[in-house]
């Protein structure tokens, strides 16, 4: 149901049952799949792609020119996944010549205010809290939940299963299942509330556990710590991907908020 108060360009491709609310703006080459709702006094500019069954509430911009001085106008997009809630007054730019592209996966949640940058890559199941703000071609991956008001560095990456606490300054990678806080951003522990509840068995958490146990509390350094866990734990998707995400960091990962040795509980809290 397409409201006559709404603008929708003749050139848009509009899906079937997708509600467009009075005052809704939508640009040319959109493309918004079924059973999405078009909140009132959304904007969808050009080069935007959404998916099914989305909600994308009142005040949200959504495809934007890239605030970056090196854009040049260059062609280039926004995608949004299905199934995902963009709250209101939410951001998010199109990409530049760097990638092009700027991604939310499916199943997300972007609470009211959230600034996606352009180039950047938020993954499936990832929750934003209101306010936060992520620079550009920053990279989050699946099920990564980020509370209020979180403040990420330009070129920063994000793992999966990830809980980072509200207000935090993120200038440095994070590995993927761990839990961060305090100021400055460091580990505190590992997520295994969220692991646990996204069906990780206890065998999976402990190893887990003892690969953060020797990033960060053997008194070895990075290095050392992966050579240590390659050449002791067997190769697994879990130790190779938090392997693998460390070994890639360009801009180096979070240091321990825990004494070294420390036998404090990280299990809950």
């Amino acid at each position: 149901m397409n409201q006559p108060l709404a603008y929708i360009h003749p050139e848009a491709k509009i899906g079937a049952n997708v509600v467009v609310e009075p005052f809704a703006y939508i640009s040319k080459n959109v493309e918004i799949g079924e059973g999405t709702w078009i909140g009132p006094n959304t904007t969808i500019l050009d080069n935007v792609k959404i998916g099914k069954n989305c909600k994308i509430f009142p005040g949200a911009v959504i495809g934007a020119i890239p605030q970056d001085l090196k854009f040049k106008g260059e062609e280039s997009f926004v995608e949004i996944g299905d199934n995902t809630t963009i709250r209101e007054c939410v951001t998010v730019n199109r990409g530049t010549a760097a990638r092009v592209k700027t991604i939310v996966g499916n199943n997300c949640l972007l609470m009211a205010y959230v600034h996606v940058a352009h180039d950047s890559i938020v993954g499936n199941n990832v929750i934003l809290g209101n306010g936060t703000q992520l620079a550009g071609e920053v990279e989050i991956d699946d099920f990564a939940i980020l509370s209020a008001h979180v403040l990420v560095h330009q070129f920063v990456r994000i793992g999966s299963h990830v809980m980072v606490s509200g207000g935090a300054l993120v200038r440095k990678d994070i590995p993927p299942y761990v839990k961060a806080g305090k100021e400055p951003l460091c580990y505190v522990g590992l997520n295994t509330i969220g692991l646990r509840r996204r069906g990780f068995n206890p065998e999976q958490v402990a190893e887990i556990h003892e690969i953060f146990r020797t990033i960060y509390q053997k008194g070895l350094n990075v290095s050392q710590g992966i050579e240590w866990i390659e050449n002791n734990i067997p190769s697994n998707p879990d130790r190779d991907y938090i392997v693998n995400f460390i070994k890639g960091s360009k801009r180096g990962i979070i240091r321990s908020g825990l004494k070294t040795g420390s036998s404090v509980a990280e299990e809950d809290d």
